[in-house]
């Protein structure tokens, strides 16, 4: 019996702190050019989004600040943990992405890295900055939605909620 396999998604890191600092306008999907001792230390685990972005060079989108920290059973062919890393996406896409980056105002920024079939992935962001009044906006939105569901539950289960 031969199973066939689920697509597998494995998280190694997020960026939690760009979806509160960036409005998400679109996310592409981009694949990331590694060497050997970077893909084990990923698989433990071990790398960072915080102060990543991608900007393009020469033609390419490139990720800068991703820290990959070094492998520990690594010898001298261990690599660089901040190295410039070349993203892989398809020729239309990185037109697209770069039309937009130039009209102004819009970022990409990583939102998170995994390996999917195997495939080391990176959830990258067209993303437009917030202001410190949107972010409060944003949380006293979220705070509200959480409140309401919350009270939804009760309601459905048949509890009331004694002030």
């Amino acid at each position: 019996m031969n199973a066939s396999r689920q697509p597998s998604r494995q998280l190694i890191a997020s960026n939690k702190k760009a979806r509160h600092d960036y409005t998400i306008l679109k996310t592409y999907e981009a694949g990331i050019v590694l060497v050997g001792t970077e893909v084990k230390s990923l698989r433990e685990g071990r790398a960072s989004l915080v102060d990543a972005f991608a900007q393009e060079r020469n033609g390419e989108i490139m990720l800068y600040g991703l820290h990959i920290a070094e492998y520990g059973f690594g010898s001298w062919t261990n690599h660089q943990p901040r190295r410039t890393r070349k993203l892989l996406l398809h020729r239309v896409e990185i037109e697209r992405i770069l039309a937009k980056t130039r009209e102004g105002g819009i970022t990409l920024v990583p939102l998170s890295m995994y390996f999917e079939n195997g495939w080391a992935k990176v959830e990258l962001a067209l993303a437009r900055g917030r202001r410190s009044y949107d972010k409060r906006q944003a949380l006293a939105e979220r705070d509200a939605n959480r409140e309401i569901a919350r009270e939804m539950g009760r309601h459905l289960k048949g509890r009331t909620r004694r002030s």
